[in-house]
């Protein structure tokens, strides 16, 4: 595990040192088991979990300044956050998730991993933004949502001068296209898109980075699942 791990990341150019490849075989081990319990993830195979959860996860981490407040919106299994928490130990990191099945799984998982600096939300994107308005350098999320409704979930989380990253597949362009007024709407520029390919899987990878360049309007976010259910247009 610890070859396959080492490899697969030095192709795009990371080097693990012995901690870090102890965290993500540990982390593998643990997802697997507790997936059992838990349905946590689709992919269990060894070599897909590495390259579409881990190395996925971590593309973008020379994006995220030092020390800097980093809130993954909707991390699931921990995705992105906890590998990008790994790769970077220097960022402070927030977990947020609807379900607390999930969260009482990442708090097992990040005391086992030794990580630090580490906070647990179980909220929904729109509740927990009540207390945490504009609080956070960065936010990250790999949930299936579009642009439109990405933006205005994150948005609302991140200082003037943050950055969004939205883990985006082959189809970021048009998206982007339909999420342009959106972004505006909600304080947000376009920053950069970031491309991968993830050649193992024969997967493009496009990370949309958008620049907090004013600050939200407080009706933002909408609840009533509103982002979802009638994305801003």
């Amino acid at each position: 595990m610890k070859d396959l791990l080492k490899q697969s990341f030095e192709k795009y150019n990371i080097v693990l040192n012995d901690i870090q490849l102890n965290q993500f075989e540990l982390y593998y081990h643990y997802l697997v088991e507790e997936n059992e319990k838990f349905n946590l993830t689709a992919i269990t195979d060894k070599n897909e979990v590495v390259i579409k959860h881990f190395v996925d996860s971590v593309l973008p981490y020379a994006q995220l300044s030092r020390n800097s407040s980093v809130i993954d919106v909707g991390t699931g299994a921990g995705f992105p956050g906890v590998p990008l928490k790994i790769l970077r130990p220097d960022i402070k990191l927030t977990l947020l998730d609807s379900l607390n099945k999930r969260i009482e799984f990442l708090k097992r998982l990040c005391e086992k991993l030794d990580l630090q600096n580490v906070t647990f939300v179980h909220s929904r994107a729109e509740d927990y933004v009540k207390e945490q308005r504009e609080k956070f350098d960065f936010a990250v999320s790999r949930a299936v949502a579009s642009v439109p409704t990405l933006s205005e979930y994150l948005l609302p989380y991140i200082k003037k001068g943050g950055k969004v990253l939205m883990y985006k597949g082959s189809k970021s362009d048009e998206e982007l296209a339909l999420g342009k007024n959106a972004i505006r709407t909600l304080g947000g520029k376009v920053d950069k898109v970031l491309n991968f390919n993830l050649a193992e899987v024969d997967s493009e990878r496009n990370i949309v980075v958008i620049e907090k360049i004013s600050l939200t309007p407080v009706k933002f976010p909408r609840g009533k699942n509103l982002p979802k259910i009638k994305p801003i247009e």
